[in-house]
């Protein structure tokens, strides 16, 4: 009885033996083949760094390369705004010296209001005898009026501008300003031109014709005058020519006024003696238009040895004026 149990228990006891070796023997498999798989993962992971590594060092280098050129935008951006702020105060200095002149400008103006209230007061206080003594002193001719020197007897004025680039750059505002005042001198004429030293009409539908005088003309005429910048030659004599031949009339009073800063022709010779051909002297004397002329002197800004040109127009024009009847007008600045 007792040794059939024993043979029952020894074929269960060997069995489970082996069920436990046979697990141990693949744990052991399994540890084998993983270590055998762990130099081509460490292999991947070490290719897959290397390119992180070389994408990096790409971008750094665009980086680089971008940093540098916000630099050097940053620079000139710098640059900018240190020339802007120079600009600004040098515009500042400007504007002082403007408030400076409109400061001096205003107190002239009160103390010239001040002495014309006396001069009106002096005036209504005159005795019977001093108005009957006033009024037997000869009344002077209406063509011996003047302002400035000036002539202003004429019924028609021409105004023959230098438009070269000199001019429109550096004297235009205060041409404009002179021209104003010129037209103030002749409240109101029978006929109005303008054109340029070269002949050029400023209105080409009233080329040959004399422009009425009305309020709103002359309000486009200074208007136009802001920006009109034909071609120029700086010289005045083909302008002067043509506003001769086009307008002279035995029958009226003309006057051409020249504004310009330099003469660059030839001789002043020649010049003198085409203008005599054209403005001949009628039997009295006198010629058959008046010429003014005004100068602005932009030429003096530059070097001496630069400033030919300008003293060129003046010496042409003093003579031009003197022999046709006219005024030689030199300014001393142009900017104001």
């Amino acid at each position: 009885m007792s040794r059939r149990t024993r043979r029952d228990i020894e074929p269960i006891g060997l069995s489970f033996l082996d069920a436990i070796f046979c697990g141990f023997g693949a744990i052991v498999l399994l540890f084998v083949l993983s270590k055998a798989a762990e130099p081509q993962v460490i292999e991947r992971t070490t290719v897959d760094l290397e390119g992180l590594i070389a994408r990096l060092e790409q971008e750094l280098v665009e980086l680089q390369g971008e940093t540098a050129v916000i630099t050097r935008e940053m620079k000139g951006r710098r640059e900018q705004v240190a020339d802007e702020k120079e600009k600004v105060a040098r515009l500042r200095g400007d504007l002082s010296n403007i408030e400076g002149q409109f400061a001096a400008a205003k107190e002239r103006a009160e103390v010239q209001n001040i002495l014309e209230g006396k001069m009106a007061a002096a005036q209504q206080t005159l005795t019977a005898e001093m108005r009957r003594l006033l009024a037997s002193q000869p009344r002077r001719r209406p063509e011996e009026r003047s302002v400035g020197g000036i002539p202003v007897d004429s019924e028609y004025i021409i105004f023959i501008i230098d438009t070269s680039g000199s001019m429109f750059q550096n004297a235009w505002s205060l041409m404009r300003r002179k021209m104003t005042e010129t037209l103030k001198i002749y409240p109101r004429v029978k006929g109005l031109q303008v054109m340029n030293d070269m002949g050029t009409y400023m209105f080409s539908q009233y080329a040959g014709k004399w422009i009425q005088d009305t309020p709103a003309r002359r309000a486009a005429i200074t208007s136009r005058l802001r920006s009109w910048h034909p071609f120029s030659n700086s010289s005045p004599v083909e302008g002067i020519e043509r506003a001769i031949r086009d307008f002279y009339s035995p029958e009226k009073k003309i006057s051409i006024y020249v504004f310009g800063d330099e003469f660059t022709g030839g001789s002043y010779e020649a010049v003198v003696s085409a203008v005599d051909a054209v403005n001949r002297e009628d039997s009295s004397g006198n010629r058959l238009v008046r010429i003014h002329a005004v100068g602005f002197p932009v030429q003096f800004e530059r070097p001496p040895h630069l400033q030919t040109t300008g003293i060129r127009f003046a010496t042409l024009m003093r003579e031009l004026t003197h022999r046709n009847g006219g005024t030689f007008v030199g300014l001393n600045d142009f900017r104001r």
